[in-house]
C-alpha cells in the first residue's frame, strides 16, 4: 500500500512538471470556493444557493486552469497584479496581526504631532513619550 502511494505522488509530480501550480491568487480562489460552498449550505434560498453553486463551479475551474496552465509567464504576471491589487488590505491586516499578537505586552498609542502610530511597553505606569518620527514628547498612563 505505501508503494502504491509512493507511486501515486511520483505521477501526480510529473504531471505537474512544466506547469504553474499554486500562488496567492490560487489560494485566494481556493478560500473564495470554501467560503462560497458554506453560504449555500447556510442560505435555504433556492435561487441563490443556485447562483451560489454556479459561481463556485466558475471559480474552482478558473483556480484549476491558472493551476495546470503552462503559460507560467502569463499566470505569474496574473498573481503580481493581484499582489498589487491587494498590498494595502494585507498591510493592514498584518499590522493588526501584530498588534492584536503584542496585546498583552504593549500599548500603542498615537502621536499628536504627527500622528504616527508609537508602541510602549505595558506596566511602566505614567510615562513620557518621544515620537522617533517628529521628537515630539506627551504623556500617557501605561
Amino acid at each position: 500500500m505505501k508503494n502504491f502511494f509512493g507511486r501515486m505522488g511520483d505521477s501526480l509530480r510529473r504531471f505537474m512538471m512544466g506547469r504553474y501550480g499554486m500562488d496567492d491568487l490560487n489560494r485566494f480562489l481556493f478560500y473564495t470556493w470554501v467560503l462560497l460552498i458554506v453560504l449555500e449550505l447556510i442560505i435555504p434560498v433556492r435561487g441563490v444557493k443556485s447562483l451560489l453553486s454556479t459561481l463556485g463551479l466558475l471559480v474552482v475551474i478558473f483556480e484549476l486552469f491558472r493551476m495546470l496552465s503552462r503559460n507560467i509567464a502569463k499566470r505569474y504576471q496574473e498573481n503580481l497584479k493581484f499582489l498589487d491589487m491587494t498590498a494595502g488590505l494585507r498591510k493592514t491586516l498584518r499590522i493588526n496581526r501584530r498588534k492584536f499578537d503584542d496585546r498583552k505586552t504593549y500599548r500603542y498609542f498615537r502621536c499628536p504631532g504627527c500622528g504616527q502610530e508609537v508602541r510602549v511597553p505595558k506596566g511602566k505606569g505614567h510615562i513620557r513619550i518621544t515620537c522617533p518620527k517628529c521628537g515630539k514628547s506627551f504623556e500617557k498612563n501605561v
